[in-house]
């Protein structure tokens, strides 16, 4: 409002101002003479001003003004010019001209802005100051409703999509499948190890778990049923929960997919009784491990052949990395022993608990040690192991240790194998020179200082299936890490034995 004021009192002054000017100047030209036509002045429009004389006057300059709407023609003498350059005022226009006669007839006159269209700064002001906050609410509330929608939807299509997966399982106008026929499905080669995770997700919730048939220190072995069939679940106990996060990650990350491979089904963290429990769903093979089944079961020597020869092709494909688009790193076990390998009712085994195991791939040049603080059994450790020699930082190194603990377990089966009648009770190794639970310097002791290894009994020597296995073992038990057999050089020496004796690697492999 101030603003406004001053702007009405400048120009009212001005147009004041011009009036008394142009009465001078009449006044003046008429008692001087010099106002007279045809006296070198020039006749100009004149209108709306009271020195007009018929709608026209003579001067040295002719004018337009426009004041706040009110429009002027006249004429001004040589010492009034200066109103001619009046500017910076809103709502002033003038304007003059010295051309011709009447040259002020021909000035364009601006047109009026409409007074309705002119914006009000406070009210403007007003709509940024309440709009936008009003905009931006707007804007996040849409935005937290979309998410809660969102949410609500996915949790929807999540309870939709395992519904159809499990139904999908369902071959409809057949029997239910097995997992056997659910694995040709879904893992398929190039594909993951295990069921899809949605698949893995629910079916850890329908599993029955039906008796227990295992204890140790990493928790307990159930037998379980899903879908009718029977799956073995292993459920750690919470101070082991590294283990299952690493058995995990390898089933999940890498191809796994071997027939001398526990076959992984699904990985699962459930709540019971208040309590966490970290579950790891897999084949169930009813003869157990090959500890408990050297317990009570004698072998021939071919018996003994496939089962040696399908540990060591387990143990080539976990050695072995694949470079393809879903390939895998090689991985070493660290943790072989007659406890984690399973027998198949074909008679062939697979290696299973990989929670220590360590990965390398020579194309990313990377080593994964994982996070587990856990170590390998002690019974069953590496001469440089034992002496802390070994080199963490090469992965070669960790695969002869592997090889070390593959002599032992050939070693195991060996001793329950039946030759001219003669066969031994089962014994782990290094029965006879250590206590049921050595400790790190007892070992030590008896592998690094005495350097003793397993002792092999005459018999094997009578047969030309177990000899040779026993010159692999004593090759597999050098000193010096480098000399030992690689797991593939075992598993073809292995595999010419039972060519030899007209023994069809087919017949081996098959899955009853």
């Amino acid at each position: 409002m101030g603003r406004a004021a001053l702007y009405k009192v400048l120009l009212v002054g001005w147009s004041l101002w011009s009036s008394t000017a142009l009465a001078d100047q009449r006044s003046g030209g008429s008692s001087s003479g010099a106002v007279r036509p045809g006296g070198g002045q020039l006749q100009c429009v004149c209108e709306n001003s009271h020195i007009c004389s018929n709608s026209t006057c003579w001067g040295d300059v002719c004018y337009f003004t426009k004041v706040a709407g009110h429009k002027e023609w006249g004429c001004l003498m040589r010492d009034h010019r200066e109103q001619c350059y009046a500017s910076g005022i809103p709502d002033l226009f003038a304007e003059c001209c010295s051309d011709y006669p009447l040259c002020n007839a021909n000035i364009l006159v601006p047109t009026d802005p409409d007074p309705g269209v002119k914006p009000n700064k406070v009210e403007e002001s007003m709509v940024l100051l309440v709009g936008i906050p009003l905009l931006v609410l707007l804007v996040l509330s849409a935005a937290a409703c979309g998410l809660v929608w969102w949410r609500r939807s996915r949790r929807q299509f999540a309870r939709t999509a395992l519904t159809e997966d499990v139904t999908a399982l369902k071959v409809t106008g057949g029997p239910d499948p097995t997992y056997g026929d659910i694995f040709d499905e879904f893992c398929t080669s190039g594909s993951g190890t295990g069921l899809p995770y949605l698949v893995q997700r629910t079916m850890a919730r329908q599993i029955t778990l039906a008796e227990c048939v295992g204890k140790g220190r990493y928790g307990e072995v159930w037998r379980g049923t899903w879908m009718g069939e029977r799956v073995a679940v292993k459920i750690f106990s919470s101070r082991d929960e590294q283990s299952w996060f690493r058995e995990t990650e390898i089933y999940n990350t890498v191809q796994l997919r071997h027939e001398n491979i526990l076959g992984f089904i699904a990985s699962d963290m459930t709540s019971k009784n208040s309590s966490t429990q970290l579950w790891l769903v897999t084949h169930f093979h009813e003869l157990g491990s090959l500890y408990d089944f050297l317990q009570y079961s004698t072998l021939d020597p071919e018996g003994c052949l496939r089962m040696c020869l399908s540990v060591a092709c387990g143990l080539v494909h976990l050695h072995t990395e694949i470079l393809c688009t879903q390939g895998k790193p090689a991985i070493a076990h660290r943790d072989l022993k007659s406890r984690n390998i399973l027998v198949k009712r074909n008679g062939q085994c697979c290696i299973a608990d990989l929670g220590l195991a360590v990965m390398h791939s020579q194309t990313n040049d990377y080593l994964d040690m994982g996070n587990n603080p856990r170590v390998g059994t002690k019974r069953y450790m590496a001469p440089e192991v034992l002496d802390e020699t070994i080199r963490m930082d090469v992965f070669e190194s960790f695969k002869q240790t592997d090889i070390w603990a593959l002599g032992l377990v050939l070693w195991e089966i060996t001793r329950r194998t039946l030759v001219n009648g003669i066969v031994e009770e089962y014994r782990p190794p290094f029965f006879d020179v250590v206590p049921s639970d050595p400790s790190f310097e007892e070992m030590k002791k008896v592998v690094c200082v005495d350097q003793y290894r397993p002792s092999l009994h005459n018999r094997l020597h009578s047969h030309p299936i177990l000899s040779a296995i026993a010159k692999i073992m004593k090759e597999c038990w050098f000193q010096n890490p480098p000399a030992r057999l690689t797991a593939l050089r075992v598993s073809k020496t292995l595999s010419k034995l039972d060519q030899d004796h007209d023994y069809s690697p087919n017949k081996l492999k098959l899955d009853l």
